[in-house]
């Protein structure tokens, strides 16, 4: 009997772990929209409390750490000259109208899950920027994607990268640099559905959807789109009655199908476009939010089955596909959640909205982090209950879910943060300035 029960706990811990190698998180944000399900992650941390590892990361960088595995990817670009410091807090005054003139390096590290060790690093560009980026930008901000048997790598004004687990370059795809709004340079980053990898570069001289062979890189369509400089990765929503690819624009939302047909379009939305969309239950929430846009600062709820034109006339019409919105509430850099009954909006000045998102009824509104806290632009995440805000700071704020706002725990690792965590597995990968962190209980 011993030998049987002991036989079974080797077994019972050889499931766990292959459960646990079986869940990743692939992309920004995650294949949930931030919402987090497997495994309970901890909810107080410091630079040592709960820390399983942290390495340096050289270079600037604000892309997103993605996992598969027990294999972390991330990207970084290293200048050398010298390198201004970052800003935090709202944009105003950091617009460069000069590209650096050092020569720059664009790289993808390997790290190992269990320790942070470099498993490969690879330089796949050597030169100088060829635009210029806002101080708060970076030259990789474009967070990778993997589907566990290749990682894909895409620096905005340079190209598309594809290796393999092990860091062998599979192919390339050179992309001519286009001039961005106000010089901001780029962030949209890249999505993979089927044998399909989705780019959208929305710019100031010809924007375009762009759809490659995840196999081969050759392309398979180019979409001319009407619109300007955006920053939005490109949402895949697979409803009841279909998969579309969803691209938010100053101009217009677009749905299109996976071949590139225009499905629907919705007017509406604030002259900078930032945030991506998130779904549950068959409706789609849509939002844009720049400061400056007195008029439209918009929250949309999309019912699926739209064709044409779903704009709203007015304040009272929503039509048939348009479940409800609200034409101010929108988040300028966060994109929104949606966990449980409720959708949360969080705001560049660390306020918090919660919405019922079935009816669109406010359920609380302008609910600040902390007196103190009035810089974000990292997306919420959520798990088993709470709620996780990530200040531009450093400083992560655990809220409860639900229709009661309060704050739990206030989480400080005291550097600027800009990137989305990867979040799996009872860990919180988080990138800082200079490091990546594993924090774990």
């Amino acid at each position: 009997m011993v030998r049987k029960a002991a036989c079974m706990i080797v077994l019972c811990g050889l499931w766990a772990q292959n459960v646990q190698a079986d869940v990743n998180w692939p992309c920004f944000r995650g294949s949930t929209g931030g919402v987090v399900r497997d495994e309970a992650l901890p909810v107080s941390w410091s630079t040592s409390e709960n820390v399983k590892w942290q390495v340096d990361v050289p270079g600037r960088a604000w892309s997103c750490p993605v996992v598969w595995g027990n294999r972390v990817f991330l990207t970084t670009v290293m200048s050398e000259g010298q390198v201004e410091d970052a800003k935090k807090g709202l944009y105003f005054g950091g617009n460069r109208n000069e590209a650096p003139s050092a020569t720059h390096h664009w790289i993808v590290t390997c790290f190992d899950w269990d320790s942070g060790a470099v498993v490969w690093q690879k330089t796949v560009h050597t030169g100088t920027p060829a635009q210029p980026v806002h101080i708060k930008n970076t030259y990789a901000s474009e967070t990778p994607v993997t589907d566990g048997q290749r990682v894909y790598v895409y620096f905005g004004n340079v190209g598309v990268f594809c290796f393999d687990m092990d860091g062998q370059l599979l192919w390339r795809k050179d992309l001519a640099p286009v001039k961005m709004r106000y010089n901001w340079g780029t962030a949209a980053s890249p999505v993979l559905h089927g044998d399909r990898l989705f780019i959208v570069n929305d710019n100031d001289e010809e924007s375009y959807l762009l759809a490659l062979d995840k196999t081969t890189g050759h392309e398979v369509f180019r979409v001319t789109r009407d619109e300007k400089s955006n920053w939005v990765t490109p949402y895949v929503w697979q409803n009841a009655l279909r998969t579309e690819l969803i691209t938010c624009g100053t101009g217009k939302v677009r749905s299109y199908d996976l071949d590139g047909h225009l499905l629907w379009e919705l007017g509406g939305m604030s002259v900078i476009a930032i945030p991506t969309p998130v779904s549950q239950d068959d409706l789609l929430y849509i939002s844009s939010g720049y400061v400056g846009d007195r008029d439209n600062r918009p929250v949309y709820a999309v019912r699926p089955g739209a064709s044409g034109d779903i704009t709203p006339k007015d304040d009272q019409d929503t039509g048939q596909y348009i479940a409800w919105y609200h034409r101010l509430a929108g988040p300028y850099n966060p994109s929104p959640i949606v966990t449980g009954d409720y959708l949360y909006v969080l705001y560049d000045r660390g306020t918090v909205n919660c919405y019922d998102r079935r009816t669109g009824k406010v359920v609380y509104e302008k609910q600040a982090l902390a007196p103190d806290a009035r810089a974000f632009t990292v997306s919420p995440w959520a798990n088993e209950g709470k709620l996780f805000f990530l200040s531009e700071d450093g400083d992560t704020f655990v809220v409860q879910a639900g229709p009661e706002f309060k704050v739990l725990h206030r989480n400080a690792l005291k550097e600027m943060c800009m990137s989305n965590p990867a979040t799996l597995r009872g860990n919180t990968i988080i990138r800082t300035l200079t490091k990546l962190y594993r924090i774990g209980q």
